[in-house]
């Protein structure tokens, strides 16, 4: 065993290594008996391909560069792509990311283009498409910008059709709904295809705070007829809706609220399931009757069209994802409450899943292995990888260990946190010597960090610093009270628990008070901005494509989805101005004191680079730091080299911060 300060410790967990591991397999889906899914590609400009897996086993990437399978409504994306299979081969149907129209590819052809370009600059975006082959059309969301701001913009489900006749005439796309409702999900058909059901919400509401079920009759004709709330309201967040085949009549709602429309809930065939928060905890509904109700989730945080977390098999069970803190999957049987986990070494399972008759497939990982696809049969409870197989591309001893743990924040409340202390098989640090920590603060702010194998956090535990992943009040996972400990606490409630925890870890001898940093990425950015401003917890900081300016953010700088989104965390503008004011990073820049490395995409247009010059502005020479930005990039990094460039820059701000030695490392120039 070697003895060497943290923090020089040798490790093949180079930067490369973790750029080129970056991303996960999303959007699984069935075509015919195969199975399709998103999957990343940083090496190749960060672009996202299909990989269709053959009957054999086989993988194949259906679309070379510069292919891209991604959607941009709400900026956040959505479901990107539908497939069928038909005798000569299967159909794709998808989004191609540069200029967001709707392709078609049948076998033996290039991709050609179903949908027109806009001419208003913000275009039309398309997500959740869904083939109805004997329509010959493709159902989707349809996003349209109708002027230059990014809130210029409506949103309705759509009809396109198959034949390319709307290719370059936006007049061919039948609008199927209004455009009454700000935000909504793709439709989900009936077993018996003569009804749909979608959620709706608007302005100032986020998903997890309060959406609608509508559901509406299929005529003859392919229109959509007599739309009704059946669920929810502007506190209850309904996740997801979809439905389950049944041989007798479904139970008719007991609820003053619900009113099924055209009797759809009574019908033969036809059960509407969803995932609603009226309890306190996402929890899966039939008809309006709970079907295992507890005090875990049983969905999450709406960041994405197309998610899902539940889906009904033939045999009338249920595929469920679910969990407190982290997920499992399992299946479900709605008669009796029984629910049955698959058995496999995955701690943490994503909101996708796919299930053809009594198979189910979902994405998968845990704390010794990255993402993967992984298939259950449900009728023996065997789980399998068949897909993106993690692969060990160094000696896995050099993984972190994590610890889930549990700390006392402001007011004795709870906060919940990985901790990955450094970890390497032939290395360990002088027995006076504490480690340096970085807190990580996880973007959202509505989101979770999941407990699962992350090369970023290796890269750095496997050469002694050691990462504590908070779960502050406002994360997702833990129920809406733990929510909406954020409600108006923004840069309150974030900025004390991260603290919290960094305070906790330096008073119990696991970390050295005087080497610990904060880290986050977009929201996260906003609290590590908070924290270096408003504490004196940390030496120094990592900021990636942060919220800075609040004013900013919510008088037009970001995107429409999240325009309204400090309403919640904030308040409204108009009612506490000097709130905004008070909390926002870049109005207190001259309050912080340690260096920091700020790091931003120049095509963000949800946390955009004009947030940054204005916040670099103010600081007037007090402290050092460095600025980098990388041209192509969005809001959060997908290149390789982008992530090499940043995770080398922040491993040299605390090597020049702690007074570690590195090797290897282009050492980062920091400016005053």
């Amino acid at each position: 065993m070697q003895i060497l300060p943290y923090g020089s410790w040798p490790s093949p967990i180079d930067a490369h290594l973790a750029a080129t591991h970056d991303g996960r397999p999303e959007y699984v889906g069935f075509v015919g008996d195969e199975v399709w899914w998103t999957a990343p590609r940083p090496t190749e400009d960060g672009r996202r391909t299909l990989v269709r897996r053959h009957t054999d086993g086989t993988e194949e990437s259906l679309l070379p560069p510069p292919w891209n399978v991604r959607s941009r409504v709400h900026e956040y994306g959505g479901h990107p792509w539908a497939g069928a299979a038909l005798p000569a081969g299967p159909l794709l149907v998808f989004v191609h990311h540069p200029d967001q129209r709707l392709y078609a590819r049948e076998p033996g052809h290039e991709p050609r283009p179903l949908t027109p370009v806009s001419p208003v600059g913000g275009g039309l975006r398309w997500a959740e498409p869904q083939l109805l082959l004997d329509r010959g059309e493709v159902w989707c969301v349809l996003e349209e910008f109708t002027g230059p701001a990014p809130t210029d913009v409506r949103r309705l489900l759509a009809a396109v059709p198959l034949d390319g006749s709307a290719a370059d005439d936006r007049t061919a796309v039948r609008e199927l709904t209004h455009d009454h409702h700000r935000f909504l999900t793709g439709p989900r058909l009936s077993p018996d295809g003569r009804y749909a059901a979608w959620l709706v919400w608007d302005h100032p509401r986020m998903p997890w705070d309060g959406t609608e079920v509508l559901v509406a009759e299929i005529t003859p004709d392919g229109t959509l007829s007599g739309a009704r709330v059946v669920a929810g309201g502007p506190e209850e967040s309904i996740t997801q809706v979809d439905w389950q085949r049944s041989t007798g009549g479904g139970m008719q709602s007991t609820a003053d609220h619900i009113q099924p429309p055209v009797d759809a809930m009574r019908l033969p065939g036809n059960r509407l399931l969803y995932a609603s928060d009226r309890t306190g905890w996402w929890n899966l509904y039939r008809d309006d009757e709970p079907l295992c109700p507890r005090e875990e989730e049983f969905g999450g945080a709406l960041w994405k069209l197309g998610l899902r977390w539940f889906a009904a098999l033939d045999n009338g069970l249920i595929a469920v994802v679910h969990g407190r803190g982290a997920t499992t999957l399992g299946i479900l049987d709605p008669e009796t409450g029984e629910l049955v986990d698959a058995a496999g070494p995955w701690t943490e399972f994503a909101s996708t899943l796919a299930v053809r008759g009594d198979r189910v497939v979902a994405v998968a990982a845990s704390p010794r292995t990255g993402y993967e696809v992984v298939e259950l049969d449900a009728r023996t409870g065997r789980a399998r990888v068949i897909g993106a197989a993690h692969d060990d591309t160094v000696d896995p001893v050099y993984y972190p260990e994590p610890q889930i743990r549990t700390f006392a924040g402001p007011d004795g409340r709870e906060v919940h946190a990985h901790v990955y202390p450094p970890h390497h098989p032939a290395c360990a640090a002088p027995g006076h010597e504490l480690p340096p920590y970085v807190v990580w603060a996880h973007g959202g702010p509505t989101d979770r960090a999941p407990l699962v194998l992350d090369p970023e956090i290796a890269y750095f535990t496997s050469r002694g610093i050691g990462v504590a992943e908070v779960n502050y009040g406002g994360s997702t996972g833990y129920g809406r009270a733990y929510r909406e400990r954020l409600r108006e606490q923004w840069g309150v409630v974030d900025v004390e628990d991260c603290a919290a925890v960094a305070r906790a870890l330096a008073d119990e001898g696991t970390a050295d008070r005087h080497r610990l940093a904060i880290r986050g990425g977009s929201a996260g950015g906003w609290t590590a901005a908070a924290s270096l401003a408003g504490t004196d917890v940390y030496a120094c900081g990592t900021i990636r494509y942060p919220v800075l300016d609040l004013v900013g953010w919510a008088t037009g700088e970001t995107h429409d989805l999240e325009s309204r989104y400090p309403d919640t965390l904030v308040g409204p503008l108009a009612e506490v101005p000097a709130r905004y004011a008070e909390r926002s990073p870049v109005e207190h820049a001259e309050r912080i004191t340690v260096p920091f490395l700020l790091l931003q995409g120049l095509q963000d247009v949800i946390c955009p680079p004009v947030q940054c010059e204005r916040f670099l502005a103010r600081l007037a020479g007090r402290v050092p730091y460095a600025y980098l930005t990388f041209e192509g990039e969005g809001h959060g990094f997908r290149r390789a080299e982008t992530t090499v460039r940043a995770l080398e820059a922040e491993l040299s701000l605390y090597a020049q911060v702690f007074g570690l030695r590195p090797p290897g490392i282009p050492t980062l120039e920091l400016v005053q």
